[in-house]
């Protein structure tokens, strides 16, 4: 079973690990040694990698008392970080969190969700319902990385039922 709740203040660094082992084993598929060396360096700094998830504040996804997976969605439906650790992928756990995030938007209204998306994660966030808006070549400490633009758009919800 997967609950999914908000980040608790303590969990940062839980989540720097979770982050820094998927891009080291899976997206290593996609990407080279050295880019995923810039990506996820062996030395995290970590007040800023605590800043910014404070600032993001996501959502975590726990099984059996361990963390599997975050991920978060901003109030302009940006999708900063989604990241579910590399036992878990392919159980529900990513879906789970698109869902909760999907749930998120629609209280705050959002009417797009989109993301700057690996190659590794372009075909799950396709599953999901998103589209690719623009391939893109990122510059990174020296590094090119290719990713994609991605969105999904959400209908708006009347506020009004038609009565037939």
């Amino acid at each position: 079973m997967i609950t999914i709740r908000k980040m608790r203040p303590g969990e940062e660094m839980a989540l720097w690990s979770l982050f820094y082992q998927t891009v080291r084993t899976v997206n290593i598929q996609d990407y080279t040694p050295e880019q995923v060396a810039i990506w996820a360096p062996d030395n995290c700094n970590e007040i800023a990698w605590k800043n910014r998830m404070q600032h993001i504040y996501p959502y975590v996804a726990v099984r059996k008392n361990a963390i599997v997976g975050y991920a978060d969605v901003q109030t302009n439906g940006y999708i900063d970080h989604f990241f579910v650790d590399a036992k878990t992928q392919g159980k529900g756990v990513g879906k789970a969190l698109m869902n909760v995030l999907f749930r998120e938007g629609g209280n705050m209204s959002v009417a797009r969700f989109y993301s700057n998306v690996s190659i590794t994660a372009k075909p799950f966030f396709q599953r999901m319902g998103f589209q690719v808006v623009k391939v893109q070549q990122v510059e990174k400490a020296g590094a090119v990385f290719t990713n994609y633009i991605m969105e999904k758009r959400v209908e708006a919800q009347s506020a009004y039922t038609q009565v037939t």
